[in-house]
């Protein structure tokens, strides 16, 4: 009897555990199918998008996301073109009736062609040619296509975000799907399903800076839904979602000119330039006109580890002999010297290795001399009578020390706002180094040792100069604009909360860098189509094989300037000197061809 008992209460036991097992599952799936349905797992993944797309084949024709176009309205985020979507469920329809042959006529590419790409074709497709290009269509060729009406050949318009030949693309940077990401940045969007795991946000430049307002409607999207063999289902023909809004998604205008940026990439790829940068500011309002990093990336296929999205522009590198503009105009502000006092050059400081470029020396020169001949000696003499702290003072008074980028207290729901993605602050002396230490401070006077500048910085210090001493930051986005073109927001200019330099000095340093290019290390920039006025320098990479980082920092033309020059050659061998001074009597060259040397700001975008 008492076996019989326990026998049963181990079958109740086994009965009931089995029975909650179950209204356990029942209860997961009722959770799933009801609550969890577009937000599954940590990942918020949307179970019923899923199990659609299992049926569907689509191909995205717009993003939906926001323009990034360039103070004239050119679009760097891609323009409309007609182009031939190809979804693999058309093959059956394309082998029979002469299909290949009929669409390759109207297409005019080889038939070959098209059955090679259908062939391998796994999801659908806009037939490229062999550079990456879409094959272009007239409005003619897309009614032909059309009028074939065969399922899954279409011919339509479409925008893709990133073209293989676009410009700027380290200042205008990529996107990337990341939910962690999305969840951190867009809280509030995340629990309320707006935004999920198929989500993209901007990863560098503009498309992170501001990803905010560039976050627009749900994308265009063409969609086919098909069986388990991949054919059309009955009744469920062709669907095209389109988003129509008249305000949104917004767009960025720029401040850059994408005819002068196209020049630019142009000198620095003929030029050889395979790590640097090239910057080209407005000399009145310190707006970019320009920008330039090497080396290139493609925006579609990002090896992040590999690096080569970062812009070389905004990021700090030694400047060598361009800080002795800093140390001269401290020099001159604080009256520790005059620009015809004489010095002294025996080539050798004689003390911890220091030495000056010129092995034998300069001899007697005066300061001005010095500076037109980067004179090593002289320059270490009159940062001893600077000392280290006022050193440091007057780089950051010049926007040596510190982001110059343009900056927003407060932009809608983002705080302290930047728009230049990236951009690195610059230093001169590295933390607990002593101020006080000479073989310190005589390195630090020639842009050695700890000292760091971003080319941004190093232009922008050029037009702090021609504004007669008083830094401002830089703009690169002029306004954030409705899609109907009206205004959403507009930046006027700001700037820097530095006190910069009197007005005097700053017309003593226009006629020492001038003197650089009459006189001095900059003689071959003589040959540039306008008067040139600047400073180079060449600083040691520290890698132990010679190589050097070449600048030349300047602007033109030098009775009327209109353009400050930033010019970068990162890691170049030794023996090489002029490379920078090259590129930028190249770039000088290209402004003066430039069509657009005046042109404004798109209409509704003038400085306030």
């Amino acid at each position: 009897m008492d076996l019989e008992r326990r026998v049963k209460r181990r079958h109740f036991l086994v009965l009931l555990f089995m029975t909650l097992v179950w209204a356990g599952l029942l209860v997961r799936l009722w959770w799933i199918q009801l609550w969890a349905s577009h937000r599954f797992s940590r990942h918020g993944v949307d179970l019923v998008k899923n199990a659609v797309k299992q049926r569907q084949q689509s191909i995205v024709l717009h993003s939906g996301r926001g323009d990034i176009l360039d103070r004239n309205g050119y679009p760097f985020t891609g323009e409309e073109q007609l182009a031939l979507l190809l979804f693999p469920l058309a093959r059956g329809s394309l082998q029979e009736n002469g299909g290949w042959r009929r669409l390759a006529e109207i297409v005019r590419v080889p038939e070959t062609m098209l059955e090679d790409v259908m062939t391998k074709a796994k999801a659908p497709l806009m037939l490229r040619q062999t550079d990456g290009r879409l094959v272009p269509l007239s409005e003619r060729q897309a009614d032909q296509v059309n009028a074939l009406g065969i399922p899954g050949v279409v011919a339509l318009k479409v925008t893709e975000r990133y073209r293989a030949d676009e410009v700027a693309k380290h200042v205008i940077g990529y996107i990337h799907r990341n939910p962690e990401l999305v969840r951190t940045l867009y809280p509030d969007e995340w629990a309320e399903g707006k935004m999920n795991a198929d989500s993209t946000v901007g990863a560098s430049g503009l498309e992170r800076s501001f990803d905010r307002f560039l976050q627009g409607v749900e994308p265009s999207v063409l969609s086919y839904y098909v069986d388990g063999e991949g054919k059309p289902l009955k009744g469920l023909d062709i669907r095209y979602t389109r988003q129509e809004n008249q305000y949104y998604p917004l767009s960025l205008v720029t401040t850059l000119d994408a005819d002068l940026q196209r020049r630019l990439e142009r000198v620095a790829d003929s030029a050889g330039l395979r790590e640097g940068a090239i910057v080209v500011l407005d000399a009145t309002h310190a707006d970019v006109l320009a920008m330039v990093s090497r080396p290139q990336y493609d925006q579609t296929k990002v090896d992040v580890q590999q690096g080569a999205w970062r812009n070389r522009a905004v990021k700090q590198i030694t400047p060598g002999s361009v800080f002795k503009t800093v140390v001269a105009a401290a020099a001159l502000a604080e009256g520790l010297v005059s620009p015809t006092e004489r010095f002294v050059c025996r080539g050798d400081y004689g003390k911890y290795g220091f030495s000056c470029w010129k092995r034998d020396g300069h001899g007697a020169l005066t300061m001005e001399e010095a500076f037109a001949q980067s004179c090593n000696i002289t320059f270490a003499e009159i940062a001893k009578r600077i000392g280290g702290d006022k050193l440091e003072a007057y780089a950051r008074r010049l926007g040596l020390s510190s982001p110059v980028g343009y900056v927003t207290p407060h932009l809608f729901k983002l705080d302290g706002f930047r728009q230049v993605d990236g951009e690195e602050q610059g230093r001169v002396f590295a933390e607990q180094v002593s101020r006080q230490d000479e073989g310190v401070l005589i390195q630090t006077a020639i842009g050695q040792r700890d000292v760091r500048v971003t080319p941004l910085q190093a232009a922008n210090l050029m037009v702090t100069i021609l504004r007669g001493g008083q830094p401002g930051q830089v703009r690169l986005v002029s306004e954030i604009a409705y899609r109907n073109g009206q205004t959403f927001f507009r930046f006027p200019e700001h700037r820097l909360p530095e006190s910069g330099i009197d007005y005097v000095t700053a017309k003593k340093m226009r006629r020492l860098l001038r003197l650089v290019v009459t006189e001095g290390t900059g003689r071959m920039l003589l040959q540039a189509p306008w008067p040139v006025a600047g400073k180079s320098g060449t600083a040691q990479t520290g890698a132990g094989d010679g190589s050097n980082h070449l600048w030349f920092v300047g602007y033109t033309p030098v009775d009327t300037p209109r353009y400050a020059i930033a010019v970068v050659a990162a890691h170049q061998p030794a023996g090489e000197t002029t490379r920078a001074m090259e590129i930028f009597r190249r770039a000088v060259e290209a402004i003066a061809e430039w069509p657009g040397q005046s042109s404004p700001l798109r209409a509704g975008s003038s400085p306030e």
